[in-house]
Order: structure tokens, then sequence, then C-alpha cells
């Protein structure tokens, strides 16, 4: 089970980061927050805000009619008050999906990496190696990503960096690459492996079956692994997250997200659209990202992003 994510609220550069990321959301947003009076108007502008923030039609409706009660119910009088209810009502709907990695499910903990071309993924892996070695985790990462060498040199550049082996073969089949990299880190004692694999589009089924078999090699060289299979999201993708949810957790059978490139144009909503739409099936977000730095990929916390979509952090 994955279990909820702390610590980093402590952080204030990174809430700062955080807060200047979701620059393209908090403008539309808390331009609202005015001063002037808690009316249907006020809240018809504030849901189209939150639409135009990418948080969709039906969940924009659903945390206004939420704010609408409280307002009522709690008599606010004020727009800050509002905006303080507002957070809440983020915070809650966010709050299910808080997540973090669970090192009881194996070891080696063996973590398999999905994503569209593009989305931030071999990135994304440099900057969790860092983040497990932190943890005083040892690190083994398999470059799956047998298609595109630059992907297997930046991810050895990541591997240097942090003092991380790369298993990798130049061209070949990726389940192979993954099968190997298994057994080395049993073999070693590893405590966690992460397996890139090949940027791929959700339509392009050939693919897609690809990753499914990548995805049973580890299987086979480790039963029961991959213990997570993560996809790494692009902020900047808006409402197009959502299919690539579908479609990949249909394929593979997602174990948690990765958000990232919140760091400018991205609108940020779109995490709210996600969990919306896994209410009864909580997918974790583990991870967002709001820049190119090592240290820009840290634990998501509802409070802490919630604070910043309506300009309180």
């Amino acid at each position: 089970m994955i279990s909820p994510a702390s610590g980093a609220g402590s952080n204030g550069g990174w809430l700062a980061r955080l807060k200047q990321g979701l620059t393209k959301t908090r403008v539309n947003i808390v331009g609202l927050f005015s001063g002037g009076v808690v009316d249907e108007t006020f809240l018809e502008e504030l849901e189209m805000a939150l639409i135009g923030a990418d948080v969709g039609v039906t969940t924009s409706a659903s945390l206004i009619e939420a704010l609408r009660q409280r307002i009522k119910l709690a008599g606010l009088k004020t727009q800050e008050e509002a905006r303080l209810a507002l957070r809440d009502e983020l915070e809650k709907l966010l709050a299910p999906s808080e997540g973090r990695f669970d090192f009881t499910k194996g070891r080696p903990l063996v973590v398999m990496v999905a994503g569209v071309n593009g989305a931030g993924k071999t990135t994304s892996i440099g900057k969790l190696a860092k983040w497990f070695a932190g943890q005083g985790k040892s690190v083994l990462l398999a470059a799956g990503d047998t298609f595109r060498a630059a992907a297997r040199e930046q991810l050895a550049i990541w591997g240097a960096r942090n003092n991380v082996e790369v298993i990798a073969q130049s061209g070949g089949d990726p389940a192979a690459v993954v099968f190997d990299a298994v057994s080395a880190a049993k073999a070693r004692n590893v405590d966690v492996l992460i397996a890139d694999t090949a940027g791929r589009l959700p339509t392009q089924a050939h693919l897609m079956e690809e990753l499914k078999r990548v995805k049973r090699a580890q299987d086979k060289a480790l039963p029961g692994a991959p213990h997570e299979v993560i996809l790494i999201i692009d902020g900047t993708n808006g409402q197009n997250a959502l299919a690539q949810v579908r479609a990949f957790d249909d394929a593979v059978g997602l174990t948690g997200l990765v958000v990232t490139k919140l760091d400018g144009t991205a609108k940020g909503g779109v995490l709210a659209a996600i969990v919306a739409s896994r209410r009864q099936d909580p997918l974790p977000i583990l991870f967002i990202g709001v820049g190119e730095a090592i240290d820009d990929l840290q634990p998501f916390v509802a409070r802490d992003f919630a604070d910043a979509l309506v300009g309180l952090a």
C-alpha cells in the first residue's frame, strides 16, 4: 500500500518555486479574489476560472457546489473566507492521492517508468534516483529505452551524477535489458531498481503491447515485479493527461503518477481532474516537478498544492 507523503511542506524554497510554476493558473483564479462580495456572479466567474485551469467542467462544478454549501452553512461573507474554503475543498479532493513509495513491497523494489515522448521520463528517473539515494537506498538504473541512443546517454549522465550504475545495451530488446537489470539488482542486493522504457503514445497499439511484454519480463526475473508502475505526466498537457492515464492504466496497471513541468506554462488544475476521475480508486500522485534542477522533484502534498493554486502559498 502507498502511504501518505510528508515533508515537502517545510521547504520554503520549494513552495516558492511551486507558487511561481503555477503562475498561469494563479493569475486567473487569484485575480477574482479582489475583496468584493461573495455572490452568484463571483461563484460563476470562479467556476469558469477553474475550468480554464484544466480542472475540468464536472470537477469545477462539483468544487463550486461544495463551496456554495460551505458559504451557506458557515455564513461566509468575504472573498478571503471563500478563498480559504476553496483551498480546503481542493485539499479534500487531492488528499486521497498523496502517496509515497512503499519499500516493503520488495527488495529490490522494482519501479517501471512509462510515459509519452517528451514527458520528462528519463530526467525524472535521474531525479528519483537522487531522491532514493537521499533516503539511504542503493539504486540501479535500467536503460530500457533501447530505441533512442540519446536516452541511454542521458540516463548514463544522470547515473554518473548520482554515482549509480546503469544497465544498458546498444540497441536490442528492451524486455531483455530489464530482465538482465532485475537479475543484476537481485544478485547485488540493491534496494531499488528503476527501469526506463521508450516513450510511446497510447494510440500506438504495437508499442503498448511491447510495454506489456517489458512488464512481464520483470515478473519473470523476479515474481511480483515490477512493484510500482509509474506514469510520467507532462503538466502542460492539460486534459490530454486524463486520456494518457486511462490508456496506460488499462495496458499495464498504474500504481502512481509523477507530474512534471509545472514550471510556468502548465495550468496545474489537471491534477484535480485526474484525482476526481479516480475517486473510488485513487491513483497516487507520488511527485511533482517544478523545474530542471535535480532537487526540483518533490513529494506531492495536497495542502501545499492547494495553497499554491489559490494564492495562499
